[in-house]
């Protein structure tokens, strides 16, 4: 009897975590906080071998353990420090005197080093605000350029750092910077307006094609055959406005959102769900999922082109019989999360970065398939991007792909 073989299982689930929080700022090992810890570390063992010398030629000056310069040979002596005897011989006498003296010596060397540990931990303290201050104010040139790069890495290429202050190392850093911005901002915004006007000129011509197909369609003499070649031409010029539209909107979700307002992921995928249903129930795909209320703050329209993009893939690269697609939103850990799993094909785990690249799908649909202009998944990260966000895939176990879309709340 021939053996069967064994289904092909599913490559390894790709854990994912979301992101770890940063320590806060007292805790992170920064260059402030190295020089503070340098500055005032060298100023330690610089006090701490200056009391040491200090103590030492004190010791030698008062001479500690050595004998009286004097001694008593006849009288009477009072103290109120010292207690000696009253009726004693003279050299018993000499030796308490002598104890006393050099017990008197040791209290003095001790107070003299209580009291200089205090100076030097008060100037410890001092030594480190003061380098603490002092490497603020040397690097705060560098927390401005910190600050401008992070606003640039959220794609406003706007921002300039405009270091004033001496000629030195660090404005010749900033301005090398600015100069970099200023560059990165004309060709960034170069590709955009060539995007946005190659794809309003090409609106024009397919909105003309589409008038004249439709046109030729509805007489009533022309014949099956022309009537077939204008549907399939009608389709093909549809296709092309899906494209260009695309485009249009992925040249668009490129910039920060500058206006934002409270929306709901959970409203945002409800619609995006009602939108697909008709093409599910076609092709016998199941939605299903619960969606808690996950307010954020966007753009409305772009979040519900992420939510559709994603049902749609969903639904379209699906199983043939007995498929489903599951949308659930929540919060978490102080992100809103909209996530979208369903059955399908086995993806293999080093597809899923071509799955984000434009015009790309998996293995042989990159071209001439009907399911769309490959442009869905890439208009996901990018608007995800401009909220501040991002979207992860990874494959699930027996088959399709989880598609998790994390933004700020």
């Amino acid at each position: 009897m021939p053996t069967v073989p064994a289904p092909p299982t599913a490559p390894p689930k790709p854990t994912w975590e979301p992101k770890h929080q940063e320590p806060p700022y007292w805790l992170r090992p920064t260059i402030r906080i190295r020089l503070t810890l340098l500055y005032g570390g060298m100023f330690l063992i610089a006090g701490i071998l200056l009391l040491s010398i200090i103590y030492m030629l004190a010791a030698q000056a008062l001479h500690v353990g050595s004998e009286l310069p004097f001694e008593i040979v006849n009288g009477q002596v009072r103290s109120d420090v010292c207690n000696l005897p009253e009726k004693a011989s003279p050299d018993a006498f000499n030796a308490a005197m002598n104890s006393c003296v050099n017990h008197q010596r040791q209290q003095a060397l001790d107070t003299l080093l209580n009291r200089s540990l205090l100076a030097l931990v008060g100037l410890s303290v001092i030594a480190f605000a003061f380098g603490y201050a002092m490497a603020g104010r040397v690097l705060s040139p560098l927390g401005r350029i910190t600050r401008t790069a992070r606003r640039v890495a959220g794609t406003d290429l706007s921002r300039r750092i405009e270091l004033d202050g001496p000629d030195d190392e660090l404005k010749e850093l900033a301005d090398t910077f600015d100069e970099m911005l200023d560059r990165l901002e004309r060709a960034f915004t170069a590709q955009q307006r060539f995007v946005g006007n190659a794809s309003h000129e090409l609106r024009t011509p397919l909105a003309i094609n589409r008038t004249l197909l439709e046109v030729h369609l509805s007489d009533p003499q022309a014949s099956p055959e022309l009537k077939q070649l204008g549907k399939t031409l009608l389709a093909t010029n549809e296709r092309s406005e899906q494209l260009v539209e695309g485009l249009l909107l992925l040249a668009r979700s490129d910039n920060q959102i500058v206006e934002r307002k409270p929306v709901d992921l959970a409203e945002v995928a409800s619609r995006a769900i009602d939108q697909t249903r008709g093409e599910a129930e076609e092709r016998g795909v199941e939605i299903r999922g619960e969606r808690a209320p996950a307010v954020v703050q966007g753009n409305g329209v772009l979040l519900e082109r992420i939510a559709l993009n994603l049902v749609q893939n969903a639904v379209r690269y699906n199983v043939p019989e007995e498929g489903w697609v599951e949308v659930t939103t929540e919060l978490q850990s102080g992100q809103a999360l909209l996530v979208v799993s369903n059955t399908g094909p086995v993806v293999p785990a080093y597809e899923i970065d071509n799955l984000f690249e434009p015009f790309r799908r998996l293995r042989t649909e990159r071209t001439g398939s009907d399911k769309g202009v490959g442009l869905g998944l890439s208009i996901a990260r990018s608007v995800a991007r401009a909220h501040g966000g991002r979207i992860l895939a990874e494959p699930r176990e027996g088959g399709g792909l989880v598609m998790r879309v994390s933004l700020p709340v």
